[in-house]
């Protein structure tokens, strides 16, 4: 009686064996497109990005104390009835956009080097934790500037001070765009660090061992006659 020619079927509840697959990965790693990388939950990135948020918003009373300190004085002048601009060629309006403007771009880039220092491994809600934090910090630093300004009643101020004597004119910004230099200058220099300096995805061509071809014998590699 001799036995039947056929080969034997692997049983059911076991895969075949795959010779290419030995191959590619003899060790019995799991293939490179099922990498997982370690890493806080969605929770924790949520958490982290509204703590930066928070943290980079508060900030901005900071560049509000520094904008009304160093922004240039508007001069004005009161003949008892109606307040005019003490000095009509100056350019002191175009002085106090430009000083917001330029300490708005400086905290906008350090809020990126230091958000990126904390935590280099980035993230969606982290850039938009940073941009919140620092739009908000931007509208805060205005707000705060005008508040502890010069007084913000110009007809008030008119009066107190008395006829023909000069005095400043309250913070104002004339173009509102320059509020969105903090969050463009903070975006820039994070996406720019993280680009340069954060850290890469591992390569799944790399990890994967390279196919040599079928051996001079006819048999594939890893697999012995």
């Amino acid at each position: 009686m001799t036995a039947p020619l056929t080969p034997s079927q692997p049983p059911q509840d076991q895969p075949p064996h795959d010779p290419w697959q030995a191959a590619a990965h003899p060790s019995g790693a799991t293939p490179p497109y099922g990498y997982e990388e370690d890493g806080p939950g969605m929770k924790s990135e949520v958490r982290q990005a509204a703590v930066i948020m928070v943290a980079v918003a508060v900030s901005g009373v900071l560049l509000g104390l520094l904008w009304m300190w160093l922004a240039p004085r508007v001069p004005l002048i009161s003949d008892g009835r109606v307040v005019y601009l003490s000095d009509t060629e100056g350019e002191q309006a175009i002085g106090v956009d430009g000083t917001f403007t330029l300490l708005a771009l400086g905290f906008g880039a350090v809020s990126g080097v230091v958000v990126f220092l904390l935590r280099k491994r980035g993230g969606i809600a982290l850039v938009v934790g940073l941009a919140l934090g620092s739009l908000l910090g931007a509208l805060l630093a205005w707000r705060a500037g005008i508040w502890l300004g010069p007084e913000t009643d110009v007809a008030a101020h008119a009066r107190s001070v008395g006829k023909g004597i000069v005095f400043d004119a309250p913070l104002e910004l004339k173009a509102k765009g320059t509020l969105l230099a903090w969050p463009v200058a903070a975006l820039a220099v994070h996406l720019g660090l993280t680009a340069l300096f954060g850290p890469r995805d591992p390569d799944p061509y790399q990890e994967s061992a390279p196919y040599e071809g079928p051996r001079s014998d006819g048999h594939p590699e890893g697999m012995s006659s």
